[in-house]
């Protein structure tokens, strides 16, 4: 629920419903739910996996007020998502924005958040990084036909490593969808663009920093890293190591933002931490 009334807000759910043991997988900005495929099956053997689409994005609604994408809607949702699992505590992997979410929920007094996993996010975010997701974000390109989609994909996700053609077009079917014209366009609400473009105003160019909220979490934390991330610089992923929650810094070879989980060389040690 929102100000501006009641929305919907849709998820993937993996593995036994009744198991107690439960993971929430969390997508970045303009992303889906079905990036975590992969990862999902690979943890269901031991967890209830529940992955969801934030608001704006995949198959959930869009909002009526757009003034209101942003981390306190996203972390009301997700804390509504956390009551209806009906579990006391969750583990947490989160994407660039899903692990902004996460860091806001596990800052938190009595969080649910027992093991918090930050995929290549953390209290510094990059103007550099910013000015590239402005270069794109919001502007609701329409295709052709799916190809034409996935060549876009590709391209403004170069950074998320190599993949095989089948990986590709999993990245891209699940994040765009078919208009009544037979134009493909992006399952994302084109305005979740003001929010970004309005916090990036007020960074005034610089490096956003989010330091507090960092410190904040106690839980176990550990942070994976692209290795050419130009979101999180590698400074801030040391710091990151020796504040706060002191998180166990593991960097992806050959990958900038973000690591997608899709192969078992980076599943294993999230894999690993989560199961300890």
């Amino acid at each position: 629920m929102s100000a501006a009334g009641f929305h919907h807000m849709a998820y993937v759910e993996w593995g036994d419903p009744a198991n107690p043991k439960v993971l929430v997988c969390v997508h970045g900005l303009t992303r889906c739910s079905r990036d975590f495929d992969f990862f999902a099956q690979a943890m269901a053997d031991r967890y209830r996996v529940v992955c969801p689409d934030v608001v704006g994005r995949g198959r959930s609604d869009w909002l009526r007020n757009k003034g209101l994408y942003g981390l306190p809607q996203y972390c009301a949702d997700m804390t509504t998502l956390l009551a209806k699992l009906n579990v006391e505590t969750v583990d947490w992997v989160g994407t660039s924005m899903g692990g902004l979410i996460g860091m806001a929920l596990a800052s938190q007094p009595e969080t649910p958040i027992a093991r918090l996993v930050l995929n290549d996010v953390g209290p510094v975010i990059t103007a550099a990084s910013l000015e590239r997701i402005g270069t794109y974000l919001g502007q609701a390109p329409r295709f052709d036909g799916i190809e034409q989609a996935e060549a876009f994909v590709r391209f403004v996700s170069a950074t998320f490593g190599r993949f095989s053609d089948e990986q590709w077009r999993h990245l891209t079917v699940h994040v765009t969808r078919t208009a009544a014209d037979g134009k493909v366009e992006f399952a994302y609400d084109p305005d979740i663009a003001k929010s970004f473009q309005e916090a990036y105003a007020t960074s005034g160019g610089k490096d956003v920093e989010l330091w507090p909220l960092y410190d904040g979490i106690t839980c176990p934390t550990l942070l994976l890293r692209g290795e050419t991330s130009d979101l999180l610089p590698h400074e801030a992923a040391l710091q990151m190591g020796q504040r706060g929650p002191r998180a166990q810094l593991i960097e992806v070879p050959g990958v900038g933002h973000a690591p997608m989980l899709m192969d078992e060389a980076q599943v294993a040690p999230v894999r690993e931490f989560l199961l300890v």
